[in-house]
């Protein structure tokens, strides 16, 4: 076969392998979502619809002084958003290996020999200094597949370290919250402790004077120690709850308490802040929704980078040097350059390994697919379980207070008639049970409430919208 031949043989087999191309245009941010099932309305009972931009600022809507501090605190110290960092960084240089791909590679070489090659000749000595290139043409865009998966990761990288920020947010909020409403119950149980310990000094002195059966004063004392004994462990139960964030925030004890010691036993109670007004709104203000978005887009790139595998390759190399040669006394110098070779690959036989990594590459990506509808699906399950909690909250808050006001007029006229001889101490002590149980109550939820309300902020994507992306990495 002549050369004209051979290259009529090659354009042939590169023109089939054009018309058996793939698609490699990976779908854009849009085409993603719109494989994601969305319920047109929130079904949970909402307030009106409002927008992100409301929730940029939610520290100062959450009634807590000392959570700002304690969050830049944690967020600081937070191994979590490390690794996300890094995981920016990696992948920041992958895009950058991958751009490159798309571009020749230009080195510059240096060579310098001597010697006899043939006996009795004299001796030869060359030297040479140039640069020399090689570029392998992207005929069927598996380099331009492979710098869009790169891309779509760095911004997946980066909205995932936004997730990792607002999680350690929210953690922070939620365990200061439940900090104060542990240091509300302990004011409750020491008020009960020193009501009891003042009613059972009176009911021993009563006793000692004969005005009261000594069951009385073992009762009364009864109920003192166990109200100290109650209110001991609710004082450790919150030092632990001070470890914790100690731990989560990496700050000193003592600084700590002393950030803490502004608002002591109050329960914060954020403003309403409204959900947007549809739930597709999500996908764009939800980092984590977005970092599984790009992930998708990624899975697209890296399916059709090993579908174009499958294709023939070309490539095309040359140089350009000054060379210069002495021999028998006589020296000779110049320039030389070089065209090609130009190469191209076709595959013929691997075993099956590229049609095996585009098969795993299609799988990658109906997994991405996969977890990226259900992580819509939980995101919109966080959202509606959010409402849901804080209306109930909502609904239930007026009952509890009436409770509290009730059982505390309850334990007033107890004790009135205790100490005026008309009760008994049992009703007494049934009374100011009642009435710790209702105040604990009231706590709990209030709890529950700043609670639902740090979930339903996460679940929103506390102000975040795509365009911090590029931000992620200057921070």
């Amino acid at each position: 076969m002549n050369t004209s031949s051979t290259a009529a043989a090659l354009a042939a087999a590169l023109l089939a392998g054009c018309a058996a191309m793939p698609d490699g245009a990976p779908p854009g941010p849009a085409a993603v979502r719109a494989q994601a099932a969305v319920a047109p309305a929130w079904l949970a009972p909402a307030p009106a619809a409002g927008d992100a931009a409301a929730l940029a600022g939610w520290w100062q809507h959450f009634d807590e002084p000392a959570l700002p501090a304690l969050v830049a605190a944690a967020q600081a110290a937070s191994p979590t958003l490390a690794v996300a960092a890094a995981r920016i960084e990696r992948a920041r240089a992958a895009q950058v290996a991958a751009g490159a791909a798309l571009l020749p590679a230009v080195s510059a070489f240096g060579r310098a020999s001597q010697g006899r090659e043939l006996p009795r000749q004299p001796v030869a000595a060359s030297a040479a200094l140039g640069v020399q290139a090689g570029w392998e043409l992207d005929l069927f865009g598996a380099a331009a597949a492979g710098r869009d998966a790169a891309q779509a990761r760095l911004q997946s990288a980066q909205a995932g370290w936004h997730d990792a920020r607002l999680a350690v947010a929210a953690e922070t909020a939620v365990a200061l919250t439940a900090l104060r409403a542990c240091e509300a119950q302990l004011q409750n149980r020491r008020a009960d402790a020193a009501s009891r310990e003042q009613t059972a000094r009176l009911t021993v002195q009563s006793a000692e004077s004969g005005f009261s059966a000594l069951a009385d004063a073992a009762l009364a004392r009864a109920g003192a120690a166990q109200a100290r004994s109650q209110a001991l462990a609710q004082a450790a139960a919150c030092d632990m709850l001070v470890k914790g964030l100690v731990e989560l925030t990496a700050l000193p004890e003592p600084e700590l308490r002393r950030t803490l010691a502004a608002a002591t036993a109050r329960v914060p109670r954020p403003a309403t802040l409204p959900p947007p007004a549809l739930p597709a709104a999500l996908l764009a203000q939800r980092p984590d929704l977005v970092e599984a978005e790009r992930a998708v887009i990624a899975a697209a790139g890296d399916r059709a980078a090993a579908a174009a595998d499958e294709r023939p390759r070309i490539s095309l190399a040359g140089s350009l040097a000054g060379l210069s040669l002495r021999s028998g006394g006589e020296t000779r110098s110049g320039a030389t350059w070089t065209l090609g070779p130009l190469v191209i690959d076709f595959p013929l036989f691997d075993g099956g390994r590229r049609a095996a990594a585009s098969a795993a590459a299609r799988a990658g990506y109906d997994e991405a697919v996969a977890l990226y509808q259900a992580r819509v699906r939980r995101a919109v399950r966080e959202v509606e379980t959010a409402l849901v909690a804080l209306a109930a909250s909502a609904e239930r808050e007026a009952d509890a207070q009436q409770a509290v006001q009730d059982f505390e007029a309850v334990v007033r006229a107890a004790e009135a008639r205790q100490r005026g001889g008309l009760g008994s101490l049992f009703d007494l002590e049934n009374a100011r049970l009642s009435a710790l149980a209702a105040q604990s109550a009231l706590t709990e939820l209030q709890r529950e409430r700043a609670v639902a309300w740090t979930d339903l902020v996460r679940a929103l994507g506390g102000g975040w919208s795509e365009p911090q992306l590029a931000l992620a990495g200057a921070r």
